[in-house]
């Protein structure tokens, strides 16, 4: 459906440019957009580089490990469905402390994992209480550092591009929150439902 949106965006604007006379326009447009693309990619994969490495030595040094079995006991109560020693709980952990250090890219893989590991557990075409749990608590995105976002203020010569570091803390962690008791307040909602019919 997205795909037909921006189809339609896209065909609409050249229509307006066309009957406007501002084609030329559209086209530098075009081209300055997609040098612009390339650079802010390659500089974008100079910074997941350096946070990927970061994220090895922390690995290496055990850090990561100790905030496993840190987040673990937190993460077992959040997904009651899941046994702990359950591969889907390991893919759920590094999914969130990926996300947590602003490392989507390297995250998505983790929880496509866990997903699949989660739809194994339940065994049912219909999303299990885990699988949605996970999808809200991904979607709010408890982020420590926005590695993206620094990359892009950085590269836009950006004053100050770590001063947005503790607001992003603080509107992740309210969403987060936020997704937890929403998912628990929909879980109660249905199962109440459920018990009645």
């Amino acid at each position: 459906m997205v795909n037909y949106i921006w189809a339609i965006m896209a065909i609409g604007g050249i229509i307006y440019a066309m009957i406007n006379g501002t084609m030329d326009e559209v086209n530098k447009a075009i081209f300055k957009s997609a040098d612009d693309a390339v650079v802010l990619a390659i500089s974008l994969i100079s910074v997941m580089v350096f946070w990927l490495g970061i994220t090895k030595i922390a690995e290496a040094a055990g850090l990561l490990k100790g905030l496993v079995r840190l987040a673990k006991p937190f993460i077992a109560r959040l997904f009651p469905d899941i046994p702990k020693d359950h591969p889907a709980m390991g893919y759920i952990l590094s999914n969130l402390t990926a996300n947590f250090f602003g490392l989507g890219n390297a995250a998505t893989p983790m929880g496509i994992k866990a997903m699949e590991e989660m739809k194994k557990l339940s065994g049912s075409p219909k999303a299990s209480r885990s699988m949605i749990t996970f999808l809200a608590i991904n979607t709010s995105s408890l982020t420590l550092i926005p590695t993206t976002v620094l990359a892009v203020r950085m590269k836009y010569d950006s004053h100050s591009p770590t001063e947005i570091v503790s607001a992003t803390l603080l509107a992740s962690i309210i969403s987060f929150i936020g997704a937890i008791l929403i998912d628990r307040l929909f879980y109660e909602i249905r199962r109440r439902k459920e018990r009645h019919v």
